[in-house]
C-alpha cells in the first residue's frame, strides 16, 4: 500500500505527527472511561498539505439516508472510500498505526492494557460543504474493531457523543483542524459497545479523514454507519 512516490497522485512522504507516544497513551487511558477524546495530531500546515493532496480523489455524494424507520441515519457530505495505494493518506494512516502501537507498548505494564494490537486497513475521506447538515446520531459499523480515529483537517462543526439515536445526553468533543477524535470500538478494554455520535453545525468547509481497523473485510462494503 505504501509504494507511492512523488509522481503518484497524492503521493509523497507522510506529514510529521505532533502527537507523542505519551499523549496518545494518556488519551487511550481516558477512553477506558469515556466514549471519545480528542488529541492533537497534525500541525495546520500539514492539514492544508493533505487537503491539497486530496484534490484528485474521486468523491461522490453519500447516500442521503442509511437504514429505515427509527434506525435511519441521515447523511449530508461527499465521500471517498477508494483512496489509491501509495497516496499520502495511506502513509499518514501507517504513521498513526505505528504511533498507536508505541503508545500501547508503553502501557504494557498496566493490569489490563486497552488493546493488544491495532491496525489501520480502512481509510475514508469525507468533505462537508458549508451549511451541510452533517450526520445524525449513529454508531460505526460493528465490523470495525478496537479503535476509530477521525482526523479533522479543516472547517468547523460540533462533534458529539450521545446515548441513543435520538441524540439524548449529547456531549460535545471539542476539536479543531489537526485534532484526531478517538472513539472506542468493540474489543477496546474488553468492551463490546459502540458509542453513538453525530456531527452538525458546519459553517465552513470541513474535511474529515477516518482511520479504522476492519478485522474481517466485508465483501462489497456495508458502509460506515449502523
Amino acid at each position: 500500500m505504501l509504494s507511492g512516490d512523488e509522481n503518484t497522485p497524492g503521493g509523497g512522504p507522510p506529514p510529521a505527527l505532533r502527537a507523542t507516544r505519551e499523549g496518545v497513551a494518556a488519551a487511550l487511558g481516558r477512553l477506558a472511561r469515556e466514549d471519545a477524546v480528542a488529541v492533537p495530531l497534525l500541525a495546520p500546515a500539514a492539514c492544508l498539505s493533505l487537503i491539497a493532496a486530496s484534490a484528485d480523489l474521486a468523491f461522490r455524494r453519500a447516500k442521503p439516508v442509511v437504514g429505515e424507520g427509527a434506525r435511519a441515519v441521515h447523511q449530508d457530505f461527499d465521500i471517498c472510500l477508494a483512496i489509491p495505494e501509495g497516496h499520502r493518506l495511506w502513509h499518514l494512516a501507517s504513521a498513526f498505526e505505528r504511533l498507536t502501537a508505541a503508545a500501547l507498548a508503553g502501557m504494557a505494564g498496566m493490569a489490563a492494557p486497552p488493546l493488544a494490537e491495532f491496525r489501520v486497513n480502512d481509510i475514508v475521506m469525507q468533505r462537508y460543504p458549508p451549511g451541510a447538515r452533517g450526520i445524525t446520531p449513529h454508531r460505526d459499523h460493528v465490523r470495525y474493531r478496537g479503535l476509530v480515529a477521525i482526523l479533522q483537517l479543516s472547517g468547523d462543526g460540533r462533534f458529539c457523543v450521545c446515548t441513543d439515536r435520538a441524540g439524548r445526553g449529547a456531549r460535545a468533543i471539542p476539536a479543531g483542524p489537526g485534532d484526531a477524535i478517538l472513539m472506542r470500538a468493540p474489543g477496546f478494554a474488553g468492551r463490546r459497545d459502540r458509542p453513538f455520535h453525530c456531527l452538525d453545525g458546519i459553517t465552513t468547509e470541513r474535511y474529515s479523514f477516518g482511520m479504522r481497523w476492519e478485522r474481517e473485510r466485508a465483501a462489497g462494503g456495508a458502509g460506515l454507519a449502523s
